[in-house]
């Protein structure tokens, strides 16, 4: 248990970005998660508005330090070219 004054705030601050993490962490799985599904349905109209939609997420929590910057642009790198190959 935190014995000062400033262990205890921070402490205090470690709870509650945690939840803002999470928080995070999960629309941004969510909306990744959108786009595979409309990948998968062979929809690349859906698969575009969701990759417009999950780009940006992914982005910030790289920005924010939830994710990786690397690992946020491998997925939209990833994400991006799955859809252009439902073009073909």
């Amino acid at each position: 248990m935190a014995n000062t004054k400033s262990a205890k705030k921070a402490a205090r601050q470690a709870i509650r970005r945690t939840e803002i993490n999470k928080a995070r962490r999960s629309s941004m799985r969510t909306s990744v998660r959108k786009v595979e599904e409309a990948i998968a349905a062979g929809d690349q109209a859906a698969a575009l508005a969701a990759m417009k939609a999950a780009e940006p997420l992914l982005r910030r929590a790289a920005q924010k330090g939830v994710t990786h910057k690397n690992t946020a642009a491998r997925k939209v790198s990833r994400l991006v070219r799955r859809i252009r190959t439902l073009a073909q």
